[in-house]
């Protein structure tokens, strides 16, 4: 069955940087768009950022934008998400997510049909 399971999360300072890791199985991973999410305490899950199937293609959300980067390795069934100069409003859970098959990118939580179990992001000032 289709699993990913997020890891890398943790405790940072502003200014400082994370990486987080999704790991995948149960599926041909590198027929498939990728994305990360995020839900803070109270709030709607939002999108962060988006990748191709190939990894050719990104997108980010405007307030991620130019800190965090997205990635992936087809050969290892995993992706990536560099986050850099963080900031404590980037404290959230963060969700790795499944998009189209064959897709450049997909934005909405509808677009992405399985989900990890989500890793913890906690950005102190």
């Amino acid at each position: 069955q289709v699993q990913l399971v997020e890891s890398g999360g943790g405790l940072a300072q502003a200014g400082g940087s994370l990486r987080l890791s999704c790991a995948s199985s149960g599926f041909p991973f590198g027929s498939y768009a990728m994305g990360w999410f995020r839900q803070a305490p109270g709030k709607e899950r939002e999108f962060v950022a988006s990748i191709s199937f190939s990894g050719g293609n990104s997108y980010y959300a405007d307030s991620v934008k130019g800190r965090f980067t997205i990635s992936r390795d087809n050969a290892k069934n995993t992706m990536y998400l560099q986050m850099s100069r963080l900031k404590p409003k980037d404290t959230a859970a963060y969700y790795c997510a499944r998009g189209g098959y064959y897709s450049d990118y997909d934005l909405s939580p509808d677009q992405h049909d399985f989900w990890g179990q989500g890793t913890q992001v906690t950005v102190s000032s």
